[in-house]
């Protein structure tokens, strides 16, 4: 006879049939419950997007509209000229001021512009549409400024100029109009920051109505490929940090995170994402905003910042009013992507996305931490504030906003070195 295996004690052998039932319970409800939260957030975007697009205010509105434009003759002319057009139209051209500047495309933006500035004419709608002929090329030949943006790169040390303060420079420029009609008596309760993206009348009314109409700023969100976002060099969250994803729900801080789960504007430190509202009179009088980058001595670092997240960490409205991103104001830098992100009679953000998207965000925040990148930045801005010499101080408020990078023009465009 063959020995007979040894059996485990009745009592083993219950607490192992025991536990292994226990933990398949456990599975199960952890299951379940993930299961029924998904689809709870899938409801409550639904209706809390609803609910946004159907209460909007009819106030009347004065509303300022920059805009900068490069190499954009394909959306002027599929989408964007048409939605300006729809804008004022609704606002009524007597509360409305168009200020857009072109420099240097080598497509045939400057002609697409020209087309809306003769239907804005027929409107009567204050305008100022300027079509600079300077191009990359001039710019890289011409001589450096006493205003500085221009940096030391390579072995040679050649001069380059920065990307950020040439970009600051133009919006400023977008932005004189709105300077002069004040000093003329015409004033305006929003500065609207358009950018080549597709977007709709609706989606600017839902916009300056964020949180009540209250705010420093009220960003939509913006998409290239969905379902990541696209502008990650300006978005942080309420904490400062960069995004935990590119895809929703993106936020390591609760408070962001926890906003646009629940379909609300997320606070958040800095937005820009395509549109952008914040009150004109963030821009009046000597302290007024302007658009800026980091010093040239702090880029030497190897050190960037965008100048759409240093206007709020300059403006000191965005501690008091708060920065927001809004989740129901979506728009696209194609109209594939706005259709995408607009979905018929469904959420925005798909069941499979947001069962996916809650755990990769978990996973990220309890896997990863934005310490090294932050830490290694703050050494750097820490050692050019030290190394400014007697009697001379150095600050950069806008400390969350920089990143391990250096940007210059080039012909073509811009690239990081």
């Amino acid at each position: 006879m063959k020995p007979r295996a040894p059996s485990l004690p009745s009592s083993r052998l219950l607490r192992t049939l025991l536990s292994r039932s226990a933990l398949k319970k456990v599975l199960l409800a952890f299951f379940l419950w993930t299961l029924l939260e998904s689809h709870i957030i899938y409801y409550r975007l639904i209706r809390t997007e609803r609910e946004a697009r159907a209460h909007h205010s009819l106030q009347t509105r004065r509303v300022f509209i920059a805009s900068l434009h490069w190499n954009n003759e394909k959306i002027l002319r599929s989408s964007w000229n048409a939605a300006v057009l729809d804008l004022v139209n609704t606002l009524g051209p007597n509360n409305v001021f168009v200020s857009v500047y072109e420099s240097g495309s080598w497509d045939d933006s400057k002609g697409a512009l020209r087309e809306l500035d003769e239907q804005l004419e027929k409107t009567g709608v204050g305008r100022k549409i300027v079509l600079d002929k300077e191009t990359h090329k001039d710019l890289l030949h011409s001589t450096p400024g006493q205003e500085g943006g221009w940096i030391a790169v390579g072995k040679e040390k050649q001069l380059m100029p920065r990307r950020i303060p040439y970009l600051s420079k133009l919006r400023n420029k977008s932005l004189e109009p709105l300077i002069e009609l004040a000093e003329n008596g015409t004033s305006f309760d929003h500065v609207l920051f358009l950018g080549d993206v597709v977007f709709n009348t609706q989606d600017i009314m839902m916009l300056l109505d964020t949180n009540k109409g209250s705010y420093a700023a009220a960003c939509s969100m913006d998409f290239s490929k969905p379902p990541q976002f696209y502008d990650t060099f300006a978005l942080r969250d309420s904490a400062g940090h960069e995004h935990v994803t590119q895809t929703w729900p993106y936020f390591r801080s609760g408070n962001s995170r926890s906003a646009l789960i629940n379909g609300l504007p997320a606070p958040v430190s800095s937005c820009w994402n395509g549109i952008v509202a914040m009150p004109a009179t963030a821009f009046m009088g000597i302290q007024g905003l302007k658009f800026r980058g980091v010093q040239d001595s702090l880029a030497e670092y190897h050190v960037e910042g965008s100048e759409c997240c240093l206007i709020h960490a300059d403006n000191p409205q965005s501690r008091t009013k708060g920065v927001f991103l809004n989740p129901n104001v979506r728009v696209g830098y194609k109209p594939e992507a706005y259709k995408a992100v607009h979905p018929v009679g469904s959420s925005w953000v798909s069941l499979s996305q947001i069962w996916f998207g809650l755990w990769k965000n978990r996973l990220g925040r309890w896997l990863t931490t934005p310490w090294f990148k932050e830490s290694t930045i703050r050494r750097r801005v820490a050692q050019w504030a030290g190394e400014g010499g007697k009697g001379v101080v150095r600050e950069e408020k806008g400390g969350f906003c920089l990143i391990n990078e250096m940007q210059v023009v080039v012909h073509n465009g811009w690239k990081h070195l």
